[in-house]
């Protein structure tokens, strides 16, 4: 999965506002002046004084929730100013710019813990700071539960730590609370990325139950990718984990249907006519595959994916052919139909690496076109290369 977003730093200031000394009590007085002198230790000694001798003090629980916060005890920060608000809502918008103000302190330090784990070289340091990255953040949803980008970056250092699972619940809030395309995406690949693991884990196995999950997260990535497009509609990353998605569940002729239909509907989209392609290409229609592919390739000459998938379909078109000629009688004479496919693909390949040289999968394929072509000097370049970039 590609990790490379930054996270967001909020920033917000508030000032505390104390009231003034006329009327009150001892124990407010000194808590008053010990706050102001920043001894946060003594002035909680004084409001729990005051609070105990006078529970309806909505301004004593309020100043103990607030010294709770600069001390960084926000559970009983949160506990005291719940007892104020339960007394009255006299303080209500200074306990809601205190909470916001914690609410970012704990932000920016989850974003400072996060930079410093992510530029740190050993290991189980950078462990121990993506943890309070972890915690800064999960407290700062305490204080501001509606804070959909809490949530996205909660995720985020979830998921740069390769904990995805722990990802998948911050992400569920994130798209309860804002339809957020990276939400759609982050919490695509976690589950598309578990339905393939099945699945392969299902091919050495087979194991029943692994083939039920594999399907199981197919699914829920086709439906969240469904929901994601009525928001973004023409989003590639999204167009593609659904149509990968379909074939991964054995759906391609539904899939393909959807994909036909949106094409009718807007035939110079290059990305519906892209994933249109793959799906044709999945469920071996080659020819029509290779007509989507040139279209996308019309609309976008520099549209790599397509320029290298119709170099894929050539091949896959090319070695179908060969498998007929191999069962066939020794007596028949050999079909070369299947060598003019490959040297279709030589062109296209050829781009394709040359728009993304740091792809050995794709400096592999092309050596073996080569060799399927006796074109033995580049293909052992082409193979050289592939193992240059392996290291």
């Amino acid at each position: 999965m590609d990790r490379s977003k930054y996270l967001f730093i909020f920033i917000l200031f508030i000032g505390l506002a104390v009231t003034g000394f006329q009327c009150a009590s001892t124990e407010m007085t000194s808590a008053k002046l010990y706050i102001q002198q920043k001894n946060y230790t003594k002035a909680i000694e004084s409001l729990k004084k005051e609070v105990t001798k006078n529970p309806n003090s909505d301004e004593g629980y309020y100043l103990l929730g607030y010294v709770n916060g600069e001390l960084g005890n926000y559970e009983d920060m949160m506990d005291a100013y719940n007892k104020s608000l339960g007394i009255s809502s006299q303080f209500k918008a200074n306990i809601s710019d205190s909470r916001r103000y914690f609410w970012a302190q704990l932000f920016n330090q989850g974003v400072g813990y996060f930079q410093k784990a992510s530029n740190n070289k050993d290991k189980d340091s950078a462990k121990v700071l993506f943890d309070k990255s972890i915690y800064s953040f999960k407290t700062a949803i305490k204080l501001e539960p509606d804070s959909a980008d809490t949530y996205k970056n909660l995720a985020f250092v979830y998921m740069t730590q390769g904990e995805y699972d722990d990802a998948v619940g911050p992400l569920q809030t994130l798209l309860g609370k804002d339809k957020n395309l990276d939400g759609f995406k982050y919490l695509g690949e976690i589950y598309y990325d578990k339905a393939t693991k099945l699945k392969s884990e299902y091919d050495n196995s087979h194991n029943a139950q692994d083939s039920i999950q594999a399907m199981n997260y197919f699914n829920k990535t086709i439906d969240l990718m469904q929901e994601g497009r009525k928001y973004f509609p023409g989003n590639s990353e999204l167009l593609l984990m659904l149509s990968n998605s379909y074939i991964g569940a054995h759906k391609i002729e539904v899939a393909i249907d959807a994909f036909k239909e949106g094409v009718e509907r807007e035939p110079n989209n290059k990305y519906y006519r892209y994933n249109y392609g793959v799906l044709l290409l999945g469920a071996k229609d080659y020819k029509t595959a290779e007509e989507e592919f040139k279209k996308a390739i019309e609309i976008d000459p520099e549209y790599q994916n397509a320029i290298y998938n119709l170099a894929v379909t050539y091949v896959k078109w090319g070695a179908d052919l060969n498998k007929v000629n191999e069962n066939k009688s020794t007596d028949a004479p050999a079909d070369t139909a299947y060598l003019e496919k490959y040297k279709l693909a030589v062109p296209y390949l050829e781009k394709a690496v040359q728009m993304k040289s740091n792809d050995a999968a794709m400096w592999e394929l092309l050596g073996r076109v080569y060799t399927v072509l006796g074109n033995q000097d580049k293909a052992t370049e082409a193979f050289n290369k592939a193992d240059q970039l392996r290291k």
